[in-house]
Order: C-alpha cells, then structure tokens, then sequence
C-alpha cells in the first residue's frame, strides 16, 4: 500500500516538474550557454526535486527556478575555469528556434548568440540576477532567496549586470526587419562568392569569431577587418572542410537563436553553424562560426529551443 502512494507521489511529482522543465531549461541555458550543460542542470533539479520534501513547498515555479539556478551557478563557476584553457575563441552553442521565437523580438533577443556572447562576459552572479530579472522578469525578492543574498545586495548586481549589458550590446540603427535584411544580404553574397559586395555588406572593423574547440579546423583567435575575413571566408570556401568537399556540401537556410542562419551540412551531418550581428552602422559587425562538432549536437538532432 505504501509503496503504491509513494510511486503515486513520485508520479505527481514528475508531472508538475515536466509543466516548469521549458523555464528550467531556459534558465539553464541562458546561464550556462551550451544545451548539454543546460540539460545536466534540469537534470539534477529533478533528482533533488524528486528527492525533496514536497510537503511544505508553496510555490512550485519558485522553488524549481531556486534549484536549477544554484545549480547552473555551481556548474558556471567550474565552466569558467575550464574556459580558460578552451582551444580558440568560446562561443555558446547554437540552437534552432521557431518562427514564433523570431517573431517575438524580446524573446529573441534574450536567447540571440550576442547576447549570450555578452552575458560569458559577467559574473556568475550578475549573470543569475541578470537572467532571472531582465529575462524572466521575477522580483527582486524572489532572486534574493533564491540566491541566498540580501534584496539590497541583489539590486546592486543588476543594476550592475544592466549597466554591463548594454555597454557592450550592439546598439542598432535600422529595426529588427531590417537588420534581418542585412543578414540575409550578407548570407546571400558569401554563399555567391561575391567579394565586393561582401565587402560593402561588412563593416570595416567587423570581427569573426571561429569556435572549433580544438576538435574542427578553425582561427585560433579573433579575424579583424573587412579584408581579413573576406579573405578567410573565400579560403575556406573553396578548400574542403573536415575531410568534405564543397560540392558534397549542403548549406541550410534556418532560425538560430532567434536571428537568421546558416547550416553548412556534410554526408555525416553539421560541419558549421554561422550567425551574424548587425553594427550601428546597418553593416556586419560579428560574424559567428561555431564548428566544435560538441556544439553541433542539437542542430543534428533538429531540437528547437523551448519558449
């Protein structure tokens, strides 16, 4: 008898945990950067949630968002160590969104690769205040117990993180229809192998970031200037990449993290994922190449990002 109330209750309880797991994974991820440390965080809440006593918890979302955000924390701090020993530059991994991601432009931009590439820059705290309270919108207070801190101490890391945010968030001249225009522009010309009007499509001082971890072919740091990256996109374009040749390529057109991108495929599946980021100045300002085939899982699987 009491063995049938105790699957009952473990039942129930992975019911409710399934109704939060989209929010969990979105915290996870918008904190930590990569799906498969996001999916081992959601993971470990549900180990201690199912482990917990239920009894007294009052509200469920609260208390769940408590634990994956202590534990994104946790895994953040180690992650940030074993960043700094990462082969080349570190950029988050890629994820499919749906078209009702790209048509929610806040949605958008609190998943878009710049932003994420912005957050990799605060501390694991203002990160977890940033992401609770500018993403998702809770109180103050509710971020304070979750993280065991004072209000007042909390508002401080915001404010701190905001400031932080949008110093370095690209600031746009042309709106969200436009900037897409940009990019898809941009898209349009590589892919042609159109040089001068690459070169009139990227700002001067435009950067490419290449993250091949060390396990796929890529810059070893950061390409500066117009010149440089165009050279380096006609280089690879005409070589073949990871043992494929160009003509066995196949390039998908497809939504990454809300914005407009691009899937270079082989026979075995993803070589690069690749993004790109409108300056002020309505011109490319970053491009993004992720080949570390790690960061290429959930683009294989065909996996969406949970809204």
């Amino acid at each position: 008898m009491s063995a049938g109330l105790e699957e009952r209750g473990v039942g129930v309880a992975a019911e409710v945990f399934e109704e939060h797991r989209g929010l969990l994974f979105g915290v996870a991820y918008r904190m930590l950067g990569t799906v498969a440390d996001a999916e081992d965080a959601v993971q470990d809440a549900w180990l201690r949630w199912s482990a917990a006593d239920r009894a007294d918890v009052a509200d469920v979302k609260a208390y769940l968002v408590r634990i994956v955000t202590n534990i994104a924390l946790d895994r953040l701090r180690s992650a940030r160590a074993q960043r700094e020993t990462y082969v080349g530059p570190w950029l988050p991994e890629p994820m499919l969104t749906s078209p009702d991601v790209a048509a929610d432009a806040e949605l958008a931009e609190s998943v878009s690769m710049a932003l994420l590439v912005v957050l990799e820059t605060l501390s694991p705290l203002e990160r977890a205040v940033f992401v609770l309270r500018e993403v998702f919108g809770f109180p103050y207070a509710e971020i304070a117990e979750a993280l065991d801190r004072s209000e007042t101490s909390v508002r401080q890391l915001g404010t701190r993180a905001r400031k932080h945010v949008e110093a370095r968030r690209p600031r746009f001249s042309a709106g969200r229809r436009e900037r897409r225009a940009v990019t898809e522009r941009f898209f349009d010309a590589a892919l042609g192998g159109d040089l001068n009007r690459l070169m009139e499509i990227l700002a001067p001082d435009v950067a490419l970031w290449t993250d091949g971890g060390g396990k796929a072919r890529a810059a070893r740091r950061v390409i500066h200037g117009a010149d440089k990256v165009c050279r380096w996109l006609r280089g690879v374009s005409d070589d073949p990449y990871q043992g494929v040749q160009p003509e066995d390529m196949r390039v998908r057109r497809v939504e990454l993290n809300g914005e407009p991108g691009l899937v270079f495929e082989g026979p075995a599946g993803p070589l690069c994922a690749v993004t790109a980021e409108v300056d002020a100045t309505g011109r490319i300002g970053k491009v993004l190449l992720v080949v570390n085939p790690d960061k290429l899982r959930s683009v294989a699987e065909g996996r969406t990002l949970p809204t």
